[in-house]
């Protein structure tokens, strides 16, 4: 099949259907991550998913081309005073309720489609919460510059484990508006 370049059929999930959308998600990350499937910490990703799908707050939306998974974006509500800002501001913005994006990924042959934009901005759109933060692997400059035009600033670094990249803590303020 051949990706489309317009549109992608966009289904919400939340916990409650962790483990119906487990596999899909699983199926993404592998072909995403193709060339890098003997990496130890691509390996430990079934945990992540279990970990992220097992919180209450739990959100993901998953994009469709026909019947093929083109990608996703998930993530949940950060617990207060556990924001992975947190640590990076003083004083602490005024609002503070943060939905922390954990996953945004598109498979490789829907890339540079404009659908990680769709994804991400899916997401976030249902949101209630103050602030979105993600992490973004500091080598890669270019993917930090694409979420900068979508609203996000850096505000520090972090390496959440230690066989982990170090990752730019990036935030926005809700609901995103075009910076473009």
């Amino acid at each position: 099949m051949e990706p489309s370049l317009t549109t992608i059929d966009v289904r919400h999930f939340t916990h409650d259907d962790a483990a119906e959308i487990r596999q899909t998600l699983l199926d993404v990350h592998a072909d995403a991550y193709a060339d890098r499937a003997d990496d130890p910490f691509v390996q430990r990703f079934p945990w992540f998913v279990d970990h992220w799908s097992s919180h209450p707050g739990f959100s993901c939306v998953i994009g469709y081309d026909g019947s093929e998974p083109v990608g996703y974006a998930y993530g949940a509500a950060a617990n207060p005073d556990r924001e992975w800002w947190r640590e990076h501001l003083t004083p602490a913005p005024a609002k503070t309720r943060t939905f922390h994006v954990s996953e945004l990924m598109v498979r490789p042959k829907w890339r540079k489609h404009g659908h990680s934009e769709r994804l991400h901005r899916a997401l976030l759109g249902v949101r209630d919460d103050d602030l979105a933060a993600l992490l973004v692997d500091v080598t890669h400059p270019k993917v930090q510059a694409l979420y900068e035009s979508w609203g996000y600033r850096k505000v520090g670094e972090r390496q959440p484990f230690p066989d982990s990249p170090v990752y730019a803590v990036m935030l926005a303020d809700l609901p995103l508006h075009l910076i473009r």
